[in-house]
């Protein structure tokens, strides 16, 4: 299996963010793991990561949760997809969430089908991050 530069995970709840780099460090799926507590720290991340590529390695793979303060999910994809951002090469974005509000998943797909690989429930597994990293990065 390929092991992936960089994974970026965006979520406010810190227990799943330890959870989540746990399952990638176990399947051992990439070398750096960063974390964001919001969509705009995702976003400056992003930006870092064109000005200082090696403390900021782009990511590869975003696994986005919808619901943060600040900045959600819905409005980093606005963003990202506005601003000038990203390289040439997009990552894969998995949006990872416990909401229950299947209109999420309805204006995900309408509104962010070009930048959303999957819509995926909580919790990250092992098998899950296996499959996405066969599936896209074979």
């Amino acid at each position: 299996m390929r092991k992936l530069n960089c994974i970026l995970l965006v979520d406010d709840n810190m227990d799943d963010n330890l959870a989540n780099t746990s399952v990638i460090m176990e399947v051992d799926a990439a070398h750096q793991i960063k974390t964001a507590r919001n969509g705009g720290t995702a976003l400056e991340y992003l930006e870092m990561s064109k000005q200082d590529p090696i403390q900021y390695p782009f990511p590869e793979l975003i696994f986005l949760e919808i619901n943060m303060p600040r900045v959600d999910g819905f409005q980093f994809l606005e963003k990202m997809g506005e601003e000038s951002l990203l390289s040439v090469v997009l990552p894969i974005v998995v949006v990872l969430t416990n909401s229950v509000n299947l209109n999420y998943e309805n204006i995900a797909k309408k509104k962010f089908s070009n930048q959303i690989t999957i819509f995926a429930k909580k919790p990250l597994t092992t098998e899950m991050l296996t499959d996405i990293i066969h599936k896209f990065f074979w």
